[in-house]
């Protein structure tokens, strides 16, 4: 992991530098915490599959790769067969007797489409006697596909483009994916026929509902087609009649074949950014780890609190310095501009011109993947300064904003977080440090 601004950041100020280097801690201390290894054969460890059938792996998602290689640690020969699907760059090599595709995320790509296919050839035709190890992170949703009859991959790529850029949240652009897929709301788990489904999720959607990561495709699904129907009129978006025809097919409401587990979420996350905080001397205090809203106006309100802890007039016992304010959730971005960046970017962005002037303040909003958006950052982290630093090359961190181009204003101020794939995938954690 690192820090553009690494060299730059010699010639501020002791005190920044400082809240800087402690604010990466916590950023890696963080992601540790969350690494689905451990909990995944923990998870293992509690079952007996048996020794008559076949025991076949399906793992799909950011984590995908992590996640199977720690069952094949766990399981060895008895893993019959196994397929990853895990997007582009997220995996670190093979797995022995798995087979591992990439594909597209946040949009499907033919990709999605070859890796299901290659998952329902092998899961054709199964026994009683036999189990599937479904691994389940987000991105499944783009990752995993395989159209309904009469959709096609390019009409489901133009749907998830328009929910993404009007500001949907992860639940309601689901709900419709959900619809036009074969896999995805509960489906997947009948073409498995008679076996058996053990399924261990890594949680990325607020409240953990099963039903929405990865659009649920071995669970009942709880949300209807009117629901459906509805986000489409919200968002006013263009959609075919024959598209809204499959949206009005139910989705299957019973799954009787799949044992579900949770084995880590957003809420894990940010009580190891806590543990890290406490640690190096903060007085930690989680006040979310259901945000959602905006990217913008969670950066205003973060700034808003650096403020009201460094009014001279606070005196609660609960946000005085050295103290660590930490949210968890995800934001959504609305573009109205064509600039690049992504939802954690965006808020720091948004947090940096509230904090402008403040001293003894760090501020950074990380996506525990490592990607944010279409970049290769994690996320950024700013303070007082960094507005200042902007205004400094002649750039107008508003106008930035407004143009929903977070990247460029970050990189130009050396404020990204690069950390490459984690292994992980269990929403954003924002962290604000003051001293």
């Amino acid at each position: 992991m690192k820090l553009m601004n690494e060299e730059k950041t010699d010639n501020m100020d002791r005190k920044i530098n400082g809240l800087r280097t402690d604010a990466l801690t916590i950023v890696k201390d963080a992601i540790q915490g969350v690494l689905p290894e451990e909990a995944v054969k923990k998870a293992l460890a509690t079952k007996d599959f048996g020794h008559e059938g076949k025991i076949l792996v399906v793992a799909i998602g950011k984590a995908a790769w992590n996640m199977a290689r720690a069952t094949k640690t766990v399981l060895g020969d008895r893993v019959s067969d196994g397929i990853v699907i895990t997007k582009y760059d997220h995996s670190k090599g093979e797995i022995p007797g798995m087979e591992i595709i990439e594909a597209g995320h946040p949009v499907p790509d033919h990709n999605s489409i070859v890796g299901a296919e290659m998952v329902l050839k092998m899961v054709s035709g199964l026994s009683e006697k036999d189990r599937v190890i479904l691994l389940i992170s987000g991105g499944g949703s783009a990752l995993f596909e395989k159209p309904i009859e009469g959709v096609s991959l390019q009409e489901i790529m133009n749907i998830t483009d328009q929910l993404l850029s009007c500001g949907a949240d992860i639940v309601e652009i689901n709900t419709i994916r959900k619809r036009l897929s074969a896999l995805k709301g509960g489906k997947f788990a009948s073409l498995c026929g008679e076996a058996r489904i053990f399924s261990i999720v890594l949680s990325d959607v607020i409240g953990d509902r099963l039903d929405s990561i990865a659009s649920g495709p071995a669970y009942p699904d709880s949300s209807t087609s009117k629901e459906a129907l509805d986000i489409i009129r919200k968002y006013k978006l263009r959609v075919e009649d024959h598209i809204q025809k499959s949206i009005k097919i139910e989705t299957p409401k019973v799954v009787t074949n799949c044992e579900t587990v949770i084995t880590g979420s957003v809420r894990a996350l940010c009580e190891a950014a806590a543990n890290s905080a406490k640690d190096l001397g903060y007085h930690p205090l989680i006040i979310s780890s259901t945000l959602d809203c905006e990217a913008r106006e969670g950066g205003k309100f973060m700034a808003s609190v650096a403020r009201e802890i460094k009014n001279p007039r606070n005196n609660s016992p609960f946000i005085n310095p050295p103290c660590a304010i930490i949210v968890g959730g995800e934001t959504v971005v609305r573009l109205i501009g064509r600039g690049k960046g992504g939802r954690n970017q965006e808020l720091a962005l948004s947090a940096a011109i509230g904090l402008e002037g403040l001293e003894d303040v760090v501020l950074f909003s990380l996506g525990s993947d490592g990607t944010d958006g279409p970049t290769d950052a994690a996320g950024g982290i700013v303070d007082g300064k960094t507005v200042e630093k902007m205004r400094a090359m002649n750039m107008l961190p508003e106008v930035y904003l407004d143009n929903n181009d977070s990247y460029t204003a970050l990189r130009a101020t050396g404020d990204l977080i690069i950390t490459g794939s984690t292994g992980t995938n269990v929403n954003d954690v924002v962290v604000l440090l003051c001293r």
